[in-house]
């Protein structure tokens, strides 16, 4: 049950600091398109990070998240005079990587070569593909339109 109540009160905490960046009046967050991406609360109610993300580069980021950390007072009035929590938890603002790390990891897929369907059927052993498998699957699908109205079609 302390968990749903923390998940949901995770939730809640999100939606209003992401309904109060738009009455933040600095300019690294008014300016840009600052989102909040994940909010991760303590089970003792102690710290809440905050993982936000900006569209653009990393710089942009880092001075969103300054900024935020600039207006964490007001942040905490917001959240206090909308949710009612036994203790308000100190709120901790990190940038997040994650749209960094994707761009990373595709890049690193894109040189292997292996990425969505990019590899195509050679019938080399190696190229990880199986073209007998693939025959099986439609020999299935097929035999399933034989006995669609219960006769051999």
């Amino acid at each position: 049950m302390a968990n749903h109540n923390l998940s949901r009160l995770t939730e809640d905490v999100k939606r209003e600091i992401s309904a109060a960046l738009p009455e933040i009046k600095d300019k690294h967050v008014s300016g840009e398109i600052v989102s909040i991406s994940r909010v991760e609360i303590t089970s003792d109610l102690s710290y809440c990070k905050i993982y936000v993300s900006v569209l653009g580069s990393e710089a942009k980021t880092d001075a969103a998240v300054k900024a935020l950390e600039k207006s964490a007072g007001f942040i905490v009035r917001r959240i206090n005079a909308r949710i009612k929590m036994r203790k308000m938890p100190r709120l901790i603002f990190l940038p997040d990587n994650s749209q960094e790390y994707y761009e990373r990891i595709t890049g690193i897929l894109d040189t292997l070569n292996v990425r969505g369907g990019d590899t195509e059927s050679s019938g080399d052993p190696d190229s990880g593909y199986d073209d007998e498998r693939d025959d099986e699957i439609v020999d299935e699908d097929e035999s399933e339109e034989e006995y669609e109205d219960g006769e051999e079609v």
